[in-house]
């Protein structure tokens, strides 16, 4: 019996089959050869080498409805600027899982070990931990929020003295060390929104304060960012008919506190701010499911904000 591993599969056919298909959608968007190869982490010869066909592609990957709107999207995010290289193998391995589902893979896993023929083989996508991958979306969730909050027009003028940070909590999540931020917090440089790091777990205590205050009262509630307190901010939330909701700048219990507005509320509001206090900066709190949709009712609300 041959013996042949998924692995050999996706090394052996499809990562040469990505390569050549990136090479050509990168070079039609113009990239050149240097610019292709400093992107794939190949030399310059052998992106001249996929480019011109020299090298076996598999066609049940290539031709494949999935394989080619994954290979243009991770292009177009290259070109504009709004995919790097952590998101992009982010999304050749959910390509590669989608692949081994019964998918391209399994076919061409079954023909070079016949001996799994008819078998329904579920060896790899079987016993998946709920629990990881809950921390892959939360880390996922942070890590598209910073990238837009960086290049957001405007943002750096919300961003407190004190920074920015934005965060989403597993489900269930315990304490800070269950909510991923972006250590050193985001930072405005010149008129633009600097993300220092990756996002981690237990990288902000008080964001995951705020967050688990939330949760407190809405467990669907695990998201937030946090930006400089302004009427401009303000207004354009009740403009949305938000209704934002004050509380205490004061950081001992503030959690507590956040739980008790909460309650009191019967629901998490979409905006909640403090005035500042001595040696506290006004601080505003904006609300999602996760980072990602926090971010996105925040951009709303700075841009709103332009030529005020």
């Amino acid at each position: 019996m041959s013996l042949r591993l998924p692995s050999e599969i996706v090394v052996e056919r499809f990562l040469p089959t990505a390569r050549a298909m990136l090479a050509t959608e990168l070079h039609d968007r113009g990239f050149t050869q240097k610019e292709v190869a400093d992107r794939l982490g190949l030399t310059q010869a052998a992106v001249s080498k996929y480019l011109r066909g020299d090298v076996t592609v598999e066609d049940r990957f290539a031709e494949d409805e999935r394989m080619q709107a994954t290979m243009a999207a991770i292009a177009d995010g290259f070109a504009d600027g709004s995919m790097d290289g952590y998101e992009t193998l982010s999304e050749l391995l959910d390509l590669v899982r989608a692949f081994e589902d019964r998918g391209p893979i399994c076919a061409v896993h079954e023909e070079e070990m016949p001996a799994l023929e008819g078998l329904g083989c579920d060896l790899c996508v079987r016993g998946t931990d709920d629990a990881v991958l809950a921390e892959r979306e939360a880390l996922a969730a942070v890590r598209r929020a910073a990238r837009r909050i960086a290049n957001e027009p405007g943002m750096a003028d919300h961003v407190p003295n004190v920074g920015t940070n934005v965060g989403t909590a597993v489900p269930d999540a315990a304490d800070a060390t269950d909510v991923a931020a972006v250590p050193g917090r985001l930072q405005a440089v010149n008129g633009r929104v600097v993300v220092p790091a990756d996002p981690e777990f237990g990288a902000s205590q008080r964001v995951a304060e705020t967050i688990r205050a939330a949760m407190a009262a809405d467990p669907q509630v695990r998201g937030a960012l946090n930006l400089a307190t302004s009427e401009r901010l303000l207004d354009a939330a009740r403009e949305r008919g938000i209704d934002p909701v004050e509380f205490d700048a004061d950081y001992d219990e503030r959690g507590d506190r956040l739980r008790e507005h909460f309650r009191e509320r019967g629901a998490v509001p979409r905006v909640a701010y403090h005035e500042g206090a001595f040696g506290i900066e006004p601080v505003t709190y904006v609300f999602g499911e996760t980072a990602t949709e926090a971010t996105a009712l925040a951009v709303d609300l700075v841009e709103s904000t332009r030529g005020e």
